[in-house]
C-alpha cells in the first residue's frame, strides 16, 4: 500500500500544474449570463440585454464572432499599433496616429467619462476579453487584452478619419530626415478628383406628404470599401434599441435607426482641418517660433513606434513637434514648419456616436448635435413624427475670410485662429422642405432640397468644398416631382439605372461621328455608333452598350484628362473638348480591348465583364475570373450610378471587380411598427465555411432587398440560434 501511494504522490510531483483560470472568468461568465444573442436566418446577430451596458457586451462579443481581425485591425490603426503586427513598412502610419492619440490621455478622458459612458466602454472591453478567453482559437496580432480606455481611440464610424488625411510620404521626409534640411517630399500623387473612384454614401429622406402610407421613408446607403461594417440589431430594456450598420469594433450604430428615427451619414465637404506655416529658429534649447509680438516654443516629446522584425520586436524613436495649433506633420519648400489642426474631442466624439443612436426624434436627434463631433459627415435624418431633415457637416470652424484657407495660412499671427465653430443653426440645413424630400450623395448642400435649398451666396466658401456630383444630379433627376414612394419604390429610386454622366458626352460622340472625315476610324467605330445611339443610357447586365460606353469613357479619361480645362467637370470637358478624331480613336481603342479581353464585343453585355466575387474572409480581396462571381449591373460612381460599385480589374483578371461602393443598403418605413428592407454586401461572417459568408451575393448583386427582422416575435421566428456570449 505504501507503494501505491508513494507512486500516486511522485504522479501528482510530476505532472504540469493546471493552467489557473483566469481570474475575470468568473464575473464575465456571469455578465454573460444576463446577455442573449439571437442570430437570424441570415446570420446577423439580435442582441437583447436589461442595461446598455450588457448589451453593448453582447454587440461586441457578436461582432468579434464574425471577425475579430477586423477590429483588432481598426484598433491597431486606431492607437498606432499595426506595425506591432505587420512589420517596418507601418512605421509611419502608426507615428502619424501617435501624433495624434496618446495612450495616457485618453486614460485621463476615460476617467473623466460620465459613469454611464465608462459603464460602456468597461463592456466594451470585457465583450472583446471575455470572447479572447472563450475563444482560444483566435490568437491576436498585437492586442491580447483590451482595455476601457481604447474605446475612446476610434470614436468616430467614418471610413477615412481626419488624421488619416495627413500624407505619410511628407511625414517620413520630415521625422526621417534631420530637420535642417529636409525639404517637402509632396504628398500622394495627385490625381484629378474625376480620376479617382468616388467615395461617399446617398441619403435619401422622403416626407409623409410623398408617401403612399403617410409616413417618412428613409434612404440609408453607405459607399464604402465591402465589408468595412457589421450589420446588427441591439436592445436594452434602458431604451437601446438600434439596428444598422457598425463600423467593427465600434459599439454605436453608425448608420441605422432605432423604431422612431433614423440617421444616415454622407461624406461631406465642409473643411474642418487647416494647415498653419511657421518660421522657425532651432537652438540648442527647443525650436521657437514667432506669434504676434511674442515667442513661442514648439512642445517636444519622443514618440515610440514599436515594429516586428523576422527575430522579434524592435523599437524605433522620434522627437516630434508641435505648436499650439496640433503637431508639425511636414515641412514645406521654404523650409518652413507646417502643423495642422483639426478636430481632436474623442470622449465628446463618443458620447455623440453614442447618443444619437437612442434620439426618439428631431429635437432629441438635434440636441445631440450641440457637441460638435461628427466632423466628417452630413446627415439625413427622418422619424415618425414625420419630419425629415439634412444637418450640414457638425464641426466647421469660424474662419477670417482675409485669408485662403485652401492652402496653409500662417500661424504667427492672432489673425488666423478659428473664430469658434458654426453653430447648427448657422448652418445649411434643411427641415421638412415643402417639396417633401431630402438628398444628399456627398455633394454640397446647395441642391439637398432642389429649388429650395439653401443659398450658396449666404455661406463662406469654406462651408463646401465639393461641389455638385453626378449622383447628386441623378439624385435630383429621380426624387424631383415623384410622389406617393413606398418601401418599394424607393428601393428601387436608390437603384435607378439611369447613367448621368453621359447625357452630354454620347450626343458629343455622335456628332463626332458625323463630322470626322476620317473615313477608317469613321468605318471601324459605326456599328458601336449605331448602338450608343440607340441606348437609353441605362445600365444593365444584359447591355452591351453600357459595357462599350465605359470602356470608351475609362479610355477618354486616360488618355485625355491632362489636356482640358478644369473649368468645367472633367467628363463634360472631355466631350467638349477633344477633336472627333480622338473622342472616335478612344472607342476604337475600347472595342478592341473587349474583343482582346472577351471575344466579340457585340456579344459581350455589361454582367459579363462587371462582376462581385467573394473568395476569402482577408481584408485585402483576392480575385480570379476563374472562380464562382455575380453580374452586377450597377456601375462606378463616377458616371453617375446611385448604386455605386466601385470596380477594377485586379492582376491578370479581364473582368471588373468591385471593391467599395454600395455596402449596406436599408429602406425604412417609420409608421406604427416599423418596416425596413436591407442587403449587406457579400454576407455578414467572415470565414469561408460559414453558410453567412456569401449567402447575400446574388441579392446584393441585383439590388433585391431581404426583410429585416426588428420585433422580437419576427426575429425568434426565423431564429437559427439563441445562446449567451460563451456558448
Amino acid at each position: 500500500m505504501k507503494k501505491v501511494v508513494a507512486a500516486l504522490l511522485l504522479a501528482c510531483a510530476c505532472a504540469p500544474a493546471a493552467a489557473p483560470e483566469n481570474p475575470d472568468m468568473a464575473r464575465l461568465a456571469a455578465r454573460a449570463d444576463g446577455v442573449t444573442i439571437v442570430r437570424d436566418s441570415w446570420g446577423i446577430p439580435h442582441i437583447y440585454a436589461a442595461t446598455d451596458a450588457d448589451a453593448v457586451f453582447g454587440m461586441i462579443y457578436a461582432q468579434a464572432e464574425d471577425d475579430f481581425n477586423r477590429i483588432e485591425v481598426n484598433f491597431m490603426n486606431a492607437m498606432g499599433r499595426l506595425a506591432e503586427a505587420e512589420g517596418e513598412d507601418e512605421i509611419w502610419r502608426d507615428l502619424r496616429m501617435k501624433l495624434f492619440i496618446d495612450p495616457d490621455d485618453m486614460r485621463e478622458l476615460y476617467a473623466a467619462a460620465e459613469p454611464w459612458l465608462r459603464d460602456l466602454m468597461d463592456a466594451w472591453a470585457d465583450g472583446l476579453n471575455y470572447f479572447l478567453l472563450t475563444n482560444p482559437q483566435v490568437r491576436p496580432r498585437a492586442i491580447d487584452r483590451f482595455e476601457p480606455w481604447m474605446a475612446l481611440t476610434f470614436s468616430e464610424g467614418s471610413i477615412g478619419g481626419d488624421i488619416e488625411r495627413v500624407s505619410l510620404r511628407r511625414l517620413e521626409s520630415l521625422y526621417g530626415t534631420p530637420m535642417e534640411v529636409v525639404a517637402d517630399a509632396g504628398g500622394p500623387d495627385e490625381l484629378h478628383p474625376d480620376l479617382v473612384e468616388p467615395g461617399g454614401s446617398n441619403g435619401f429622406a422622403i416626407a409623409p406628404s410623398n408617401t403612399a402610407g403617410g409616413n417618412a421613408l428613409l434612404l440609408i446607403n453607405p459607399h464604402t470599401s465591402f465589408y468595412f461594417r457589421h450589420e446588427l440589431h441591439v436592445v436594452s430594456d434602458e431604451g437601446l434599441h438600434a439596428y444598422g450598420a457598425v463600423t467593427w469594433g465600434q459599439f454605436f450604430v453608425y448608420q441605422g435607426f432605432n423604431e422612431t428615427a433614423g440617421w444616415m451619414h454622407t461624406s461631406t465637404g465642409a473643411d474642418a482641418i487647416d494647415e498653419y506655416y511657421y518660421d522657425v529658429e532651432i537652438r540648442e534649447d527647443g525650436v521657437f517660433y514667432p506669434y504676434g509680438d511674442e515667442e513661442r516654443q514648439m512642445d517636444e516629446s519622443v514618440v515610440t513606434v514599436p515594429y516586428r522584425t523576422a527575430t522579434g520586436m524592435a523599437d524605433r524613436e522620434f522627437t516630434v513637434y508641435r505648436s499650439h495649433h496640433g503637431p508639425i506633420v511636414r515641412v514645406d519648400d521654404d523650409g518652413r514648419w507646417i502643423a495642422v489642426k483639426l478636430m481632436e474631442e474623442p470622449l465628446k466624439a463618443l458620447t455623440q456616436s453614442y447618443l444619437r443612436t437612442k434620439a426618439a426624434n428631431y429635437d432629441e436627434f438635434k440636441q445631440t448635435m450641440q457637441l460638435h463631433t461628427n466632423s466628417s459627415n452630413n446627415t439625413v435624418f427622418a422619424d415618425a413624427e414625420g419630419n425629415i431633415a439634412y444637418f450640414h457637416a457638425n464641426f466647421i470652424p469660424i474662419r477670417n475670410l482675409d485669408y485662403d484657407w485652401t492652402a496653409p495660412v500662417t500661424g504667427m499671427t492672432p489673425d488666423t485662429e478659428w473664430q469658434g465653430i458654426l453653430a447648427v443653426d448657422d448652418s445649411p440645413n434643411a427641415l421638412n422642405p415643402p417639396d417633401g424630400w431630402i438628398q444628399n450623395t456627398n455633394n454640397w448642400p446647395y441642391s439637398v432640397t432642389g429649388d429650395t435649398s439653401p443659398r450658396q451666396s449666404d455661406y463662406a466658401p469654406y462651408v463646401d468644398r465639393y461641389g455638385e456630383n453626378a449622383r447628386g444630379l441623378h439624385a435630383l433627376k429621380v426624387l424631383d416631382g415623384a410622389s406617393d414612394f413606398t418601401l418599394e419604390t424607393l428601393r428601387d429610386a436608390a437603384y435607378d439605372s439611369y447613367l448621368i454622366a453621359f447625357e452630354p458626352m454620347i450626343p458629343a460622340l455622335l456628332e463626332a461621328h458625323a463630322s470626322s472625315t476620317n473615313g477608317p476610324l469613321k468605318r471601324t467605330t459605326s456599328e458601336a455608333i449605331e448602338l450608343l445611339r440607340g441606348w437609353d443610357l441605362r445600365f444593365g447586365v444584359d447591355s452591351v452598350a453600357t459595357a462599350v460606353a465605359i470602356f470608351w469613357g475609362r479610355e477618354l479619361i486616360d488618355n485625355h484628362a491632362d489636356e482640358v480645362s478644369d473649368d468645367s467637370p472633367l467628363l463634360e470637358a472631355l466631350a467638349n473638348e477633344v477633336s472627333a478624331d480622338d473622342q472616335l480613336a478612344s472607342l476604337a481603342a475600347a472595342l478592341v480591348k473587349l474583343t482582346e479581353d472577351f471575344g466579340d464585343w457585340r456579344q459581350t453585355p455589361w454582367g459579363e465583364i462587371n462582376r462581385f466575387q467573394r473568395l476569402t474572409g482577408d481584408i485585402v480581396q483576392p480575385f480570379d475570373d476563374n472562380a464562382p462571381s455575380a453580374p452586377v449591373g450597377f456601375t462606378s460612381a463616377r458616371w453617375g450610378s446611385l448604386a455605386a460599385y466601385g470596380q477594377r480589374t485586379f492582376n491578370d483578371t479581364n473582368r471588373i471587380y468591385g471593391t467599395r461602393g454600395n455596402s449596406f443598403v436599408a429602406v425604412v418605413e417609420f409608421g406604427e411598427r416599423l418596416r425596413a428592407l436591407a442587403i449587406t454586401a457579400g454576407g455578414l461572417n467572415s470565414d469561408p465555411a460559414s453558410p453567412h459568408f456569401n449567402d447575400q451575393a446574388e441579392r446584393y448583386a441585383s439590388g433585391d432587398l431581404r426583410d429585416v427582422y426588428f420585433y422580437r416575435e419576427d426575429i425568434d421566428a426565423v431564429a437559427e440560434r439563441t445562446y449567451h456570449p460563451g456558448q
